[in-house]
C-alpha cells in the first residue's frame, strides 16, 4: 500500500463522524448526561432533582453544540464536494421516480 493512500487517524475519525452524524450526537449527549450526573453527584449540598435538572441542561447544551458542529461538517462536505452523493447508498433513488 502506498503511503499517499494511507489515511491518518484524524482523517479516519473525521470520515466516520461524517458518515455517522446522528450516532455521534447521541453519543455526545449520553456522555454529557453521564459526566454531568457524575460531577453533580460530588456536590452533597444539592438536591437530587436539582442535580438531574443540571445534568439535563448541560447535556442539552452539549447536544446543541454537537448539532452545530454536524451542520458545519455537512456544509463543509457539500462545499468541497467530498460528500457529493446526497442520499445514502442503500436507498435506491431510481425506485422513487417522479410521475409525469
Amino acid at each position: 500500500m502506498e503511503a499517499s493512500n494511507k489515511k491518518t487517524t484524524f482523517e479516519s475519525a473525521r470520515e466516520w463522524i461524517s458518515d455517522h452524524k446522528l450516532r455521534t450526537v447521541g453519543s455526545l449527549w449520553l456522555s454529557g448526561i453521564v459526566g454531568s450526573v457524575a460531577y453533580n453527584w460530588s456536590k452533597p449540598s444539592m438536591k437530587t432533582s436539582v442535580r438531574l435538572i443540571h445534568a439535563r441542561l448541560h447535556a442539552q447544551a452539549l447536544t446543541l453544540a454537537a448539532l452545530a458542529g454536524a451542520a458545519a461538517v455537512e456544509y463543509y462536505d457539500h462545499k468541497t464536494n467530498n460528500n457529493a452523493e446526497r442520499y445514502p447508498k442503500f436507498i435506491n433513488m431510481n425506485s422513487f421516480a417522479q410521475k409525469k
